[in-house]
């Protein structure tokens, strides 16, 4: 691919000390170091190497070296090949489905002063929710296993936190003795999946209230006192919990595709700037509400690496886990599920008359 001709690192450069002081109120050192290391991807300033071709020795110029910051666009390509490649040997020869949780704007405020509890509990949260409900046997009856990924960011680099799980389209019996195939136009009843994700995500958050994990500042001082709390957790229930799932699509191999969508993505790519002029900053963005047509934002240079540095993630914080039979420490010991034949095609649906495959113990 082209290098494109205006990148989030030429916004770094041209905002400079300035913008750093303009920002003096809220600016941290984590806002800085990535900033530093955008600037400096690819530049003299962290070295290089050259390459030579071992047929023709050959050397093209010199290659300097990447920053590898997960919040950098120029750095994530390579991350999210390799993830995808290792993906590759996990995936079920069955289809795919794409569920997505989001949190109501009122917790906004709040979730960007508690960055990694509350973060932390979407993701536990959703996953939970997935767990729960296809285990029903008034609705899959089965076990699933399934990743998920955090984004905090819309088209306009608005803060929206989300989550992307993508699952296979089915699970093992309770006994894992048989693989169950979901439907063929429907996995998992939405109206559910809401109210169960409703009542996990708030009762976690009155939990960690109580064990005193949460930060109030600013306008959102008084919600510290215990009474306040309660009343304003009970305006929640009266806000729409917003969850999204996908018909079942394709195979295992475009599921690779579809799943590179999604992972290694920062909050926005440097193909998607147009300009940059006077202090002023041009970007594409999809407008989903009218059947994503492609429209162009201007900002402010400072108010564009305002919002850009509003989705930097706690240290340390994980943004792809894995749950249910395809959690990490199922994986590592042999699983029933490994031992599924590659000659497995997927039932178009339950009440399809074709029985549903074994699973041969491994």
């Amino acid at each position: 691919m082209n290098r494109p001709p205006l990148e989030v690192a030429d916004l770094v450069r041209a905002a400079g000390r300035a913008f750093i002081e303009r920002s003096r109120k809220w600016i941290t050192w984590q806002h800085l170091k990535v900033l530093r290391a955008i600037a400096r991807c690819r530049t003299a300033a962290l070295g290089g190497h050259l390459d030579e071709c071992t047929d023709c020795a050959y050397r093209p110029p010199i290659s300097y070296n990447s920053c590898r910051n997960r919040h950098c666009p120029k750095c994530q390509a390579n991350a999210r090949e390799r993830w995808l490649e290792a993906r590759r040997q996990e995936l079920l020869p069955t289809r795919y489905v794409h569920v997505v949780f989001t949190l109501p704007h009122e917790l906004a405020s709040l979730v960007l002063q508690n960055k990694k509890i509350l973060y932390y509990l979407l993701l536990k949260s959703s996953a939970e929710t997935l767990l729960e409900v296809a285990r029903d046997p008034k609705h899959l009856g089965a076990e699933i296993g399934f990743f998920t990924v955090l984004h905090t960011w819309n088209q306009k680099l608005e803060h929206h936190p989300h989550v992307h799980c993508v699952v296979p389209a089915g699970g093992l019996s309770l006994d894992h003795s048989v693989w169950v195939p979901s439907r063929s136009r429907f996995f998992l009843p939405i109206p559910v999946l809401r109210k169960v994700f409703r009542r996990k995500f708030v009762s976690a958050l009155k939990r960690n209230f109580h064990q005193g994990k949460l930060g109030f500042y600013g306008t959102l001082k008084p919600l510290a006192h215990p009474k306040a709390f309660s009343t304003w957790l009970r305006t929640l229930y009266r806000h729409h919990w917003h969850v999204y799932s996908k018909r079942p699509f394709g195979d295992a191999e475009q599921a690779v595709r579809y799943l590179g969508r999604y992972t290694h993505r920062v909050a926005i790519s440097n193909h998607r700037l147009v300009s940059s002029l006077d202090d002023q900053v041009t970007f594409r963005w999809r407008d989903s509400a009218h059947n994503n047509q492609q429209k162009l934002l201007t900002l402010s240079l400072d108010e564009f690496l305002r919002r850009f540095l509003l989705h930097l993630l706690p240290k340390g914080f994980v943004r792809i886990r894995y749950f249910g039979f395809l959690a990490n420490r199922r994986r590592a010991t042999p699983s029933p599920l490994l031992s599924i034949t590659r000659r497995h095609t997927t039932t178009p649906d339950r009440t399809n008359s074709i029985p549903r495959p074994a699973i041969q113990p491994s």
